[in-house]
């Protein structure tokens, strides 16, 4: 009987359980705060991980909707990095198999931490149909503008998959490309591909703006990713940009025309 075990031997027993069992229905009437606090302690871990497993299920029912014939390929397309002062947008597209037990938990890059994005990231690589990633540096961000230049990486990306997508998921941009195309407002919380392609551009980006860190620590690009932190800031303002600052952005382009004396 569960109730004559002792609450350490319950606590342990509980963590062997992936599924509600007939004899954890005794715990119920445990009146032991060890066992009771066992329990729910069990039973929010279980509602969570249902969650997970609901909301990956969603995703490729999302991803499956779209699919112009039974056991049609889609791609998913994202970008990392339009928002900050410095290094490139890195952008990547995902084709993923249907069934995808391994990367349960995946979800928009923004909301994972960076061990967990570095792990889900090989986990991709290792499934995926294909993947493909495009590097659009600074300048040519400045030559197209971020938004063009986004774009254009997204395109890139999808032509270098080396299977051909017969649909293409982007987040929030329209792309023009061999196969219909659709653009997905928060696509990374909705899609599977998208959120992968996500997790591969923000990890590749991130791996750029260390290496560029070793090259211009003045910056701490391997903190800020770029973007315009306090102490990104402060280090801009007495030592002005470098070569991988995007010259069209504020406040990089008002500090290069004061070095110049435009102002």
């Amino acid at each position: 009987m569960i109730n004559l075990k002792t609450i350490k031997e319950i606590t342990e027993l509980l963590k062997t359980v992936d599924e509600p069992e007939y004899w954890m229905e005794e715990l119920v009437q445990d009146t032991r705060l060890g066992v009771k606090n066992a329990l729910a302690r069990w039973q929010r871990q279980y509602d969570k991980r249902k969650g997970v497993e609901r909301n990956h299920m969603m995703k490729i029912t999302f991803d499956a909707s779209f699919e112009p014939f039974e056991s049609a390929l889609v791609a998913g397309v994202d970008e990392a990095g339009r928002g900050p002062l410095a290094g490139p947008v890195v952008t990547a597209a995902v084709i993923l198999p249907r069934e995808t037990p391994e990367l349960v938990g995946l979800d928009d890059s923004k909301t994972i931490s960076k061990v967990e994005r570095e792990r889900l990231a090989a986990l991709i690589k290792s499934v995926a149909i294909a993947y493909s990633a495009h590097i659009q540096p600074a300048d040519v961000i400045d030559k197209m503008n971020i938004y063009a230049a986004t774009r254009d990486s997204m395109e890139t990306a999808v032509k270098g998959l080396t299977v051909k997508p017969d649909f293409v998921l982007a987040d929030a941009m329209v792309l023009n490309t061999d196969c219909p195309a659709e653009s997905i407002i928060k696509g990374d919380a909705k899609s599977l591909a998208i959120a992968a392609a996500s997790i591969i551009a923000k990890t590749t980006r991130d791996a750029i703006m260390d290496e560029l860190h070793g090259d211009f620590p003045l910056y701490n690009f391997a903190k800020n990713a770029g973007y315009g932190t306090v102490e990104h800031m402060q280090a801009l303002e007495k030592y002005g940009p470098c070569e991988h600052h995007r010259s069209t952005f504020e406040p990089v382009k008002s500090l290069l025309k004061e070095r110049r004396g435009d102002l």
